[in-house]
């Protein structure tokens, strides 16, 4: 189900989300649409970088070169 959001922005802000969508072939909604998409995407992976790193200073999980990587493939 879709939900409806309505946004209050500076005039310069949604001339330039116009101009954007227009050179990229979308309609600003569109546009902004996958604008949110690829920066809630880009919070998942840092949220799961976080949680990586955190488990590596906690001794949870470990780094290992890719040569180490690798041979444990091999057997």
């Amino acid at each position: 189900m879709n939900k409806r959001v309505t946004l209050e922005m500076p005039e310069e802000m949604h001339q330039l989300i116009v101009e954007y969508a227009s050179e990229a072939g979308a309609e600003p909604d569109e546009y902004l649409r996958q604008m949110i998409q690829r920066e809630l995407e880009n919070l998942q992976d840092l949220a799961a970088a976080d949680e990586a790193m955190r488990r590596i200073q906690s001794g949870e999980d470990k780094v290992i070169s890719s040569e180490e990587f690798w041979r444990g493939l091999d057997d």
